[in-house]
């Protein structure tokens, strides 16, 4: 064998040798991005290549193309801020906070806003919308400005909300400070936003959303809302903070209301006809007429009737378009939509017990073992008794009853049970009674998936 000849290595070649005969054969008269293409396609053909793993690569669809289904599935994705034309029911709100804050383009100090509501009440997508078009509205009339979105429950201390903030700006502004992620408290993030903002901002909108999560809410308010009278930025900065506690204004100390002066909004949940029209301008995350007649509008309802929350009513119609795909339907059908209504249920009931101890997951699963068909209420007795059987299914150790009785009343603040006081009768004292408020096979599904003990109990799933 000669320097230049390559080893045999034995093995199957990923182009076989009639593929490559076909080739060579109709290679003659080819441009070489002819050439390239067909031995790309051979390529692509092939098995093996990672770029066909059937795993994730469907039959028909190895040549890159979507899904029957999805035509663009991000227009039902929950970060998606959509286009003004596509925003319903929340023109008065658009108004009233582009009202308060448009003093900003005029090089003065913008008023702080404090907008209310339950969740998906248009809260998040109104503050980003109106900020975006400040940002625009400033930069064209050659006052630099820039908005900044922290999401508090994620970023739920100070610190870590003055890091965002501070790293935001420094992306945004294409600095080339290098922030480092840990390791710092929030007075030094604080100064190096403040010295972003002052190389390259006149004015600055921080939307805070579900600013209640933040620990030191107070202090980080009187941080922002006092940067300018305190010296530290020569920038006007603006605040909209978001919060689904109605409340949360009046919990603040006399002094953070003295600094901040807010003006508080309150936005009201949305209708079925909105939620509606919400649902029809996303319609063509579809491809035409995969979403068959009254979808829209049960699923509209639907949410309508339980929340009026449009977030959920969107994230439906997406998980009701993820399980037809799946499906490997031809259509979005209603029958989808009651599937994806609980299956989105799962995963909100997954999200309020993620974090909770391996025990409290326990405790809940044998409550919904208990729960039957007519939802009965269990005494802490016999749920501790089949606890017990539980930690022996899955190899625990069994927790004391007075710790058991205080998980279950944490359950009952979470919303997931709920707990009675019951007198028992002669000589038989006063004893609590507890019962799931949430649908069973949505809890049990939810814990099973949460808890990889469970998970093996069920081989894997729990199906509903």
């Amino acid at each position: 064998m000669t320097d230049n000849e390559e080893p045999d290595g034995g093995g199957d070649s990923s182009i076989t040798d009639q593929q490559l005969d076909d080739f060579d054969t109709n290679r003659e008269g080819s441009s070489a991005s002819e050439i390239s293409s067909t031995s790309e396609e051979i390529q692509r053909q092939d098995s093996n290549d990672p770029a066909n793993d059937p795993l994730f690569v469907r039959e028909g669809d190895e040549d890159g193309s979507s899904t029957h289904i999805w035509a663009d599935r991000d227009l039902l994705s929950i970060g998606t801020v959509p286009g003004p034309d596509r925003i319903v029911g929340r023109d008065t709100e658009i108004q009233s906070v582009a009202g308060e804050i448009r003093h900003l383009i005029h090089e003065s100090q913008p008023n702080h806003v404090v907008i209310y509501g339950e969740t998906g009440t248009g809260k998040s997508l109104v503050s980003r919308h109106v900020s975006d078009r400040l940002v625009d509205t400033a930069t064209a009339r050659n006052v630099p400005a820039a908005s900044v979105y922290v999401e508090c429950k994620k970023n739920n201390t100070e610190t870590r909300v003055a890091r965002t903030i501070a790293r935001a700006l420094s992306d945004k502004s294409d600095s080339d400070i290098d922030i480092p992620r840990i390791g710092l408290g929030s007075a030094e993030y604080y100064d190096y936003a403040y010295d972003i903002i002052d190389e390259y901002y006149d004015g600055l909108i921080v939307i805070l959303d579900e600013i209640d999560m933040v620990d030191n809410a107070e202090g980080l308010l009187h941080e922002l809302s006092r940067a300018r009278e305190a010296g530290h930025t020569d920038a006007y900065i603006g605040i909209i903070a978001i919060s689904n506690d109605i409340d949360f204004g009046q919990k603040l100390n006399a002094r953070v209301q003295s600094s901040m002066r807010t003006t508080d909004f309150v936005f009201e949940p949305y209708q079925s006809d909105q939620i509606e029209q919400i649902l029809e301008y996303r319609r063509d995350a579809f491809h035409d007429g995969v979403v068959q007649d009254g979808v829209i509008t049960e699923t509209a309802d639907r949410s309508a009737d339980e929340h009026g929350d449009a977030r959920k009513a969107v994230d439906v119609l997406r998980i009701a378009g993820d399980i037809a795909d799946d499906a490997d339907a031809e259509v979005v059908s209603p029958e989808h939509v009651d599937k994806a209504v609980k299956r989105a249920e799962v995963n909100r009931v997954k999200e309020t017990i993620e974090s909770t101890s391996p025990q409290s997951k326990l405790v809940l699963y044998t409550l919904g073992r208990l729960t039957g068909s007519n939802n009965r209420r269990f005494r802490t007795s016999g749920i501790y008794s089949q606890y017990e059987t539980t930690c022996g299914d899955v190899g625990a150790d069994p927790l004391s009853y007075d710790r058991v009785s205080q998980i279950l009343s944490t359950l009952a603040l979470m919303g997931i049970s709920e707990s009675h006081q019951v007198g028992g009768g002669h000589k038989q004292g006063v004893y609590l009674e507890h019962q799931l408020i949430k649908d069973k096979d949505v809890v049990m599904k939810a814990v099973v998936e949460s808890d990889e003990r469970l998970s093996e109990l069920h081989n894997g799933t729990y199906e509903i």
